[in-house]
């Protein structure tokens, strides 16, 4: 049996802790700790129909689902010049496993420009409507 832990090979610490901080944000249910590394003109992407949307849409849109997040595991980080990757595992609130892949670009100022989503296993999510 083979167990990961948060996988983080170098990357830079500002990166890291940005990230760490928004899923803390959803974990915490604290939309400015979310927030709190996000660059000017801020957008997210998703396959559900957000296509670099503002960060007003993004709070409209996909901020309710914080509602279902209990716990976050990191899997597995990357870092490859401005982006960082991650295999990110959700436990909801009624203890379901999601795990989605995300790429984390920044700015200059090691600030989450962009954030682009690829939904993995839980298309049972909570609050997913399909």
């Amino acid at each position: 049996l083979i167990s990961f832990a948060t996988t983080s090979h170098a990357q830079n610490k500002e990166k890291v802790e940005a990230v760490k901080a928004y899923y803390s944000g959803f974990e915490k249910h604290d939309w400015n700790l979310a927030i709190s590394h996000f660059d000017t003109g801020f957008t997210f992407t998703s396959p559900n129909n957000d296509n670099h949307i503002a960060i007003e849409k993004f709070k409209e849109k996909c901020w309710g689902t914080n509602k279902f997040f209990k716990k976050v595991n990191y899997i597995k980080m990357a870092e490859s010049g401005n982006e960082l990757f991650l295999l990110v595992e959700i436990i909801t609130t009624d203890n379901n496993i999601v795990r989605n892949v995300d790429v984390f670009k920044f700015s200059n100022a090691d600030k989450i420009e962009s954030i682009e989503t690829f939904f993995g296993a839980g298309e049972s999510y909570p609050g997913n409507k399909k």
